[in-house]
């Protein structure tokens, strides 16, 4: 990876869950397939496809691309829907994921990012999205508060630095 190429909004979930991890995936390219991510691409497999409908006041667009200049991050929305409201369609990301609510923040800061990123291209406020997870199939409303938006820039940050080096670091045990 080009230190100015756009770092991957999925490396963000990486990176706070575990580092290392995020520096064995982005930098060294080591991956290998599991039960877990094949669950999950059957999950994905309806929203990866670029597409787009409206229902009920709501515009919905399915593998959106978004990009932050400013943090240097790109990705893939797996839905956005577009909120109309009296001044406009406020975007609401939608982050599908296979399992269920963790401990940790990673997903809500790969959302938050996205979000970010949403914010830059339309100029509009992103309050909140949601985290969907297949195994309790439902919708987990994530509001972006000023914490949850530090906690993602710096985990933008951090990934910056990594890529920058070029060093995977070392394990913690």
């Amino acid at each position: 990876m080009e230190p100015a190429d756009p770092i991957p909004i999925s490396a963000l979930q990486h990176v706070v869950y575990c580092p290392r991890q995020a520096g064995l995936i982005h930098l060294e390219r080591l991956w290998s397939e599991n039960r877990f991510t094949a669950e999950g691409q059957v999950l994905h497999a309806v929203v990866d496809k670029p597409a787009g409908r409206r229902t009920r006041g709501v515009r919905r667009v399915s593998s959106l691309p978004v990009a932050s200049a400013r943090l240097g991050l790109g990705g893939i929305v797996d839905v956005v829907e577009f909120h109309a409201g009296p001044d406009g369609e406020t975007p609401f990301p939608i982050e599908f994921k296979r399992g269920k609510p963790k401990a940790h923040r990673a997903d809500e800061v790969q959302l938050c990012a996205q979000a970010l990123c949403l914010e830059e291209m339309t100029g509009r406020a992103v309050p909140e999205g949601a985290l969907f997870y297949g195994e309790t199939r439902r919708r987990d409303v994530v509001a972006f508060d000023a914490t949850l938006r530090a906690v993602t820039e710096e985990a933008a940050g951090q990934l910056r630095a990594m890529f920058d080096s070029r060093k995977t670091p070392p394990a913690e045990y």
